[in-house]
């Protein structure tokens, strides 16, 4: 059995993210993100939000709990508003689909490095249990 360093993991790790990032999934968020920072709305609706996000810190911290909640509920408006613009509704989907790959690859390393533990130590990838377990419950049950 092969033993790898922790650099050539790493390595082998960015080379597999530079190939995740070439995927056609990576190209249309890149693509999408694009068309975000270009659209005067989404950037003017944006800007309002930080400008009122920074007003409700500072009614916050001075305890101005009526003027809070009125800034609040403009915050919340313009993010409805920001969400039903149709380039956003297409950046949170392509969104969503960049994380399902990425949780679709840590997924699968993750699975694969348990089922190789399982098997090299002798267990049983059934009940998922290494040797080491199986060794404890029969020591047990004697």
């Amino acid at each position: 059995m092969a033993e790898y360093t922790r650099k050539q993991i790493l390595d082998e790790a960015k080379r597999l993210a530079n190939m995740l990032a070439n995927t056609e999934e990576i190209d249309r968020f890149k693509q999408v993100e694009s068309k975000i920072n270009d659209n005067q709305k989404v950037q003017q609706l944006i800007t309002k939000i930080k400008t009122l996000q920074k007003q409700a810190v500072n009614f916050q911290a001075y305890g101005k709990t009526e003027a809070l909640k009125k800034v609040e509920q403009e915050i919340d408006r313009l993010h409805a508003e920001v969400d039903e613009i149709p380039i956003v509704q297409e950046f949170k989907e392509t969104q969503g689909v960049v994380n399902d790959v990425l949780q679709l690859v840590s997924g699968t390393i993750s699975r694969e490095v348990t089922n190789n533990v399982i098997t090299s130590t002798g267990g049983d990838l059934l009940s998922g249990k290494t040797g080491t377990n199986l060794k404890d419950e029969s020591a047990n049950h004697s």
